[in-house]
């Protein structure tokens, strides 16, 4: 039997329906129209170059005339592959994570997967409920900067592969952006402008990076011979930086780093609001880069993280861990960098340190 003669197998009726309830394009449809046996379709579209070149063409018009999509969970049958990949953020509206959808989803197009997305709204509990639901169905996942427990992280990557995106678990595949680059560009960069004092208004208390980004920070300026000071807020948004205002004012910093760029917003506009000139009277940078960050008055100096390598990087490592199992865990850390703007400038007359006379 050859791949476009033979007897047709019976044609089975459709189970699959569209919208309105007209029955959805099976590959029995197809194998009729391009008039070849339903095997030969079945390899054409699951395996193609295990046909001629001639009957593949043939197939692909015809299925595309028809209109025909591939049922992922029925290709799974065979192969235990949907070929789909799942991504879970903490926020969907932080345009942080614009860059990393974007660069996973790129990198999945490219390897002909699909990406599939969920939020968990800072929420650990939802996070966890998304990303079990998400493994019934993907052959592996992505976590954006999880609030997960390490625990909770690693019982999911002993299901399927699994990555972290800034964030280390041991034994689990991470993708962390190291922040030593840039803060200690934006260190040198403060010190030589006058800046004795230093505060870094931190994010969610769940936050592996956050706790990073102010180790990394005190580090440098305890060996710059600077002041530092950390500023709880806990939440990652304009509203989270309004809120840390009075706390930085009351303080002896002349300087201050923001968890994100979001929070460095907030800051910026309620002491704006209070009177307070920026970068005059004080210095504000972010974390990350986001789109919009140079939108404000004055543009937004901060530390840009590599978002979009994030995504692509972590979305090639599942891919591999599928294709050859689990590797070295740990992958190579993708720097930062500063970028300059308008928000930072010459320490006003020096503030005193604690127990210091004022004049």
């Amino acid at each position: 039997m050859s791949e476009s003669t033979g007897m047709q197998a019976p044609r089975p009726r459709s189970t699959r329906r569209m919208a309105g309830g007209k029955q959805a394009p099976t590959i029995y449809d197809i194998a009729e129209l391009a008039g070849v046996n339903p095997s030969t379709v079945s390899r054409a579209l699951s395996t193609p170059g295990r046909v001629s070149a001639k009957t593949q063409t043939r197939i692909e018009d015809a299925a595309r005339k028809l209109n025909y999509q591939v049922n992922a969970f029925a290709r799974a049958l065979p192969t235990g592959r949907t070929r789909t990949i799942g991504l879970i953020v903490s926020d969907i509206t932080n345009p942080a994570y614009f860059d990393i959808i974007r660069g996973a989803g790129t990198a999945a197009s490219a390897r002909d997967y699909t990406l599939m997305l969920a939020e968990s709204t800072e929420s650990a509990e939802l996070e966890l409920t998304a990303a079990r639901r998400m493994l019934a169905t993907v052959d592996g996942l992505i976590l954006a900067s999880p609030r997960l427990s390490d625990a909770d992280i690693s019982q999911l990557a002993s299901q399927k592969p699994v990555v972290v995106i800034n964030r280390t678990v041991d034994g689990v595949g991470s993708v962390v952006a190291d922040t030593e680059a840039g803060v200690a560009d934006a260190l040198r960069h403060l010190a030589a402008m006058g800046h004795r004092h230093i505060a870094y208004v931190a994010g969610p208390e769940r936050s592996w990076m956050s706790q990073r980004r102010w180790e990394t920070i005190k580090a440098r300026s305890d060996w710059s011979g600077l002041s530092a000071t950390v500023v709880a807020s806990g939440v990652p948004t304009v509203d989270g930086g309004r809120r840390a205002a009075a706390a930085v004012r009351e303080g002896f910093a002349t300087a201050v780093f923001c968890y994100n760029d979001l929070m460095a917003i907030g800051l910026m506009r309620e002491l704006q609001a209070a009177g307070v000139n920026i970068p005059d009277e004080f210095s504000i940078l972010g974390f990350d880069n986001i789109f919009g960050s140079d939108f404000t008055t004055p543009p937004l100096s901060t530390i840009k993280s590599p978002l979009h390598e994030l995504g692509t990087t972590a979305l090639g490592y599942v891919l591999e861990e599928l294709d050859k199992g689990p590797g070295p865990h740990r992958l190579p850390v993708l720097r930062t960098e500063l970028v300059l703007r308008g928000s930072t400038g010459p320490s006003p007359r020096q503030a005193p340190g604690p127990g210091a006379a004022t004049a």
